[in-house]
């Protein structure tokens, strides 16, 4: 195995990376530590905070890397933008796919921006967290974060004082997640990042608005809803929850009912994820040419576990591919399970809201690096001089391909 052209690789990765944000960091000192600390970020350290990552980069003490986090002349939103532009020109496809997900983050103490005793599907449970509200972009290419919103309750949002000390801005207004999510994916249609889809949980496909402005701009979208969610079909409105509870009954590992159809929602870890689906008919949207209808999925092993989502598509496609597209929502809990497990996405130490927004940032950067390499390394050309196997995590990929120095 040809080590030193993968090291080559991943220099030539970073300085790639680097030279597009070399606008974004005023002085060489701040270029410099961006580099360090995206590097750090993709090492073998076990903890991506400010003691590991200092040791990481050969120096003694965090407290430059504190620095460069809490008051570091940078925006971190400037250097989003640039990571949706590095996506678009690594994965960037006509049909690619937006999803919109959160994540939490488990933390102690009352300081930290946006903390508060709140579910966490991260943790299954209520705790002390913080939650992220992000969005992936995903094509056959692959798939990257492009963006993040800290999520503040409206607990935090009517205690100024509080918000202060935490460095929120006093023209913050509270937003829901759904909000935050919206005014994600209207932001990356304004950065012309392609996309014919968007797909997500039901907290934002009970979202209304979410649903009405990819109709608006004939963007196609599976998003899951809950029973509470309402449809039209004919004269009459129905409740979701009661379409399917309208549904045949099913046995567990049954033949396939009539009127359903047993399709792969897309390859997981244990081989393809296989569901039962079916279409239900709803009444046609204004626009000539498109559809909008529910698609069920019941689980094969448990037939009481059942999903509907609302689905807008142009006429023609089957079940079979409105089902892939739902199956790929599960690509932003890939992207959560390799940035924290990879890139440190949840190791920070940060309290501040300024200082979230920049180690979130930058932890994004380092995936999508590391996803461009994985990218690159399926090209003919590569593939001469090294093996690739797409199937080992992030740290086996880095560390089979002898890059565990960086």
């Amino acid at each position: 195995m040809n080590t030193s052209k993968l090291k080559e690789s991943i220099i030539n990765g970073i300085d790639e990376v680097m030279n597009k944000l070399h606008s974004r960091f005023q002085s060489r000192s701040g270029r410099e530590m961006a580099r360090q600390y995206i590097t750090g970020l993709m090492s073998t350290a076990e903890r991506k905070n400010g003691w590991q990552l200092s040791e990481a980069m050969g120096q003694k003490t965090p407290y430059a890397i504190q620095q460069f986090i809490y008051r570091g002349n940078w925006n971190a939103d400037e250097v989003r933008d640039e990571l949706r532009e590095y996506a678009k020109e690594k994965l960037g496809e006509e049909s690619g796919v937006l999803i919109a997900d959160e994540t939490g983050f488990i933390k102690k103490g009352k300081k930290s921006a946006g903390v508060m005793r709140q579910y966490s599907g991260t943790a299954g449970r209520i705790e002390n967290s913080q939650i992220g509200v992000f969005i992936t972009y995903a094509s056959s290419k692959g798939h990257m974060i492009i963006d993040r919103e800290l999520y503040l309750p409206k607990e935090w949002m009517d205690d100024s004082e509080r918000c202060k000390e935490a460095g929120i801005p006093e023209e913050t207004q509270f937003k829901t997640k759904p909000q935050m999510a919206l005014e994600m994916l209207k932001s990356a249609h304004d950065a012309s990042v392609p996309f014919s889809w968007v797909t997500a949980d039901s907290i934002y496909g009970d979202f209304r608005d979410i649903g009405m402005w990819l109709e608006s701009i004939s963007k196609g979208y599976v998003m899951a809803v809950s029973g509470k969610a309402y449809i039209w079909q004919g004269f009459t409105q129905h409740r979701v929850s009661k379409i399917l509870e309208a549904l045949p009954a099913a046995e567990a590992d049954s033949p396939v009912s009539p009127g359903w159809e047993r399709l792969s929602a897309g390859s997981g870890s244990k081989g393809e994820r296989m569901y039962d689906w079916m279409l239900i008919p709803a009444n046609d949207p204004p626009a000539k040419g498109w559809k909008r209808d529910i698609l069920v999925r019941r689980s094969i092993s448990k037939p009481d576990d059942i999903r509907a989502f609302i689905c807008y598509y142009p006429e023609g496609m089957s079940v079979m591919e409105l089902a892939a597209i739902a199956g790929i929502r599960w690509r932003i809990e890939q992207s959560f399970e390799e940035a924290k497990g990879e890139v440190g996405l949840d190791h920070y130490e940060v309290r501040s809201y300024g200082g979230w927004y920049k180690h979130i940032t930058l932890s994004c950067w380092a995936l999508a690096l590391l996803t461009a390499l994985k990218v690159d390394a399926t090209k003919p050309e590569f593939q001469k001089s090294i093996a690739v196997d797409s199937t080992k995590s992030m740290d086996a990929f880095k560390r089979g391909r002898g890059l565990s120095d960086f």
